[in-house]
């Protein structure tokens, strides 16, 4: 599976960087979304194992999506228009995302190197909060005496790639413009995890809403995810108004989306 995942992310990589004069752009494109829609098709099984059914149902999407986003390309290589460059746009952004987010989870230096600061950093910050704190293991802290253990889903590498990935897919707008979106997300970003890991690790050493085991629940799956969607909209909010070529990304995506569903409709019937 991880060698599909790269061969898919390399084919959208190489229609990323291609010249406009190339409409060999379209078909390295499609194939990257095929291979992708391959990779998911080949996920749900590892969530039904755990019966995550909700996540299963996600990749089937994710793969029936990027499967129709294949054949779209494919077809716009032998059309003309600046409209299909949404296309090239939405390859780059799913290259750069996804080979910053798999380098991390599949790079042995990089995972723990990720990991093991996370985890110096919140301890930090809980020191700074004046809370008992204590390093157990590299990727492991201990708050009052009960340990928690930082994984990758605890470093916000997901957030930081996606919003790197949409950066990068604007490739019209001014380095310094980019610049700016880059610092108003991704460190912001960065920063405000430390702060969940911290107040995370202190409610569940200081059992602050019940047993140590309830606080962890309450504070990472409600209070933590609350506070997380609503920063990510405002940033997303910012980073759109910032970067209008992102909006146009997204909006041309969907109504080529929207038309060729339309296209494929009216001929079955």
């Amino acid at each position: 599976m991880t060698v599909t995942l790269w061969i898919s992310l390399g084919f959208l990589a190489i229609a990323s960087i291609l010249p406009k004069a190339y409409n060999s752009r379209f078909l390295f494109g499609g194939s990257g979304w095929i291979f992708l829609a391959i990779y998911w098709s080949l996920q749900p099984p590892s969530y039904t194992e755990i019966q995550d059914y909700f996540n299963a149902f996600l990749v089937v999407v994710a793969a029936i999506l990027s499967l129709f986003i294949a054949y779209i390309t494919f077809q716009a290589r032998n059309k003309k228009g600046e409209s299909y460059e949404v296309l090239i746009s939405l390859s780059r952004a799913a290259s750069v995302g996804g080979l910053i987010y798999f380098l991390f989870v599949d790079v042995d230096f990089l995972n723990v190197g990720i990991i093991s600061l996370v985890t110096n950093q919140t301890i930090w910050v809980v020191e700074q909060l004046g809370f008992p704190v204590a390093q157990v293991a590299w990727n492991q802290l201990a708050v009052n005496g009960l340990a928690v253990e930082i994984i990758l889903a605890c470093t916000a590498i997901e957030s930081i790639a996606l919003f790197t990935g949409l950066i990068s897919s604007a490739t019209r707008t001014a380095l310094t413009q980019k610049f700016k979106a880059f610092m108003i997300s991704v460190p912001v970003i960065y920063a405000l995890n430390l702060l969940r890991t911290s107040f995370t690790a202190s409610a569940y050493g200081f059992a602050w809403f019940g047993t140590p085991d309830e606080s962890f629940h309450i504070t990472e799956h409600f209070i933590a995810k609350i506070g997380s969607l609503i920063a990510l909209f405002i940033i997303s909010y910012m980073i759109l108004k910032m970067l209008p070529e992102i909006t146009d990304m997204i909006d041309g995506t969907v109504k080529m989306l929207r038309i060729e569903f339309r296209r494929l409709a009216m001929r079955e019937s």
